[in-house]
Formats: C-alpha cells, structure tokens, sequence
C-alpha cells in the first residue's frame, strides 16, 4: 500500500517539477516551488512510515518551514516590499 502511495507522490511530484520548467509567468513557477515543497514534505513522512525512522519526520518539518519562509520571501520580492 505505502509503495503506491509513493509512487502517486513522487508522480504529483513530476507534474509539480513540469508546471515548475513550464511555468508562463514568475507567479507560476513560485506556486509550483511552494507546491514541490509540500509534495516533498509529503513524501519525507511517507518515507518514516516505510522506514519506520523518525528522522524522517524532523527533516520533514524542517523542509517544510524552510519551503514556507522561502515562498513568502519570494512572494515579498514580488511584491517589490523587499
């Protein structure tokens, strides 16, 4: 169950890292940043429940925090507040 599990996240993933390349505008590219971040995270829990190790989870939350401070500097800059 946990490996079809990752393989749709790391599929979500790709889509996320296509709209990424893709992106027609800036605003685009920084929401697919902040969605891979999630996705990323996402996958970082999924892995500690595999695993069955816990360092999993504190990576994850920290890669969350760090995604979310960078979309909202980002989103600063586009907002020329910087």
């Amino acid at each position: 169950m946990l490996n079809i599990l990752i393989l749709l996240i790391a599929l979500s993933l790709l889509l996320a890292l296509i709209r990424f390349l893709k992106g027609p505008t800036l605003v685009d590219r920084v929401v697919a940043f902040d969605s891979m971040s999630v996705i990323t995270a996402a996958m970082l829990v999924v892995l500690s429940f595999y695993f069955k190790k816990s360092l999993y989870l504190d990576v994850a939350f920290v890669f969350g925090l760090i995604g979310f401070v960078g979309t909202v500097v980002f989103a600063k800059f586009l907002d020329k507040e910087i």
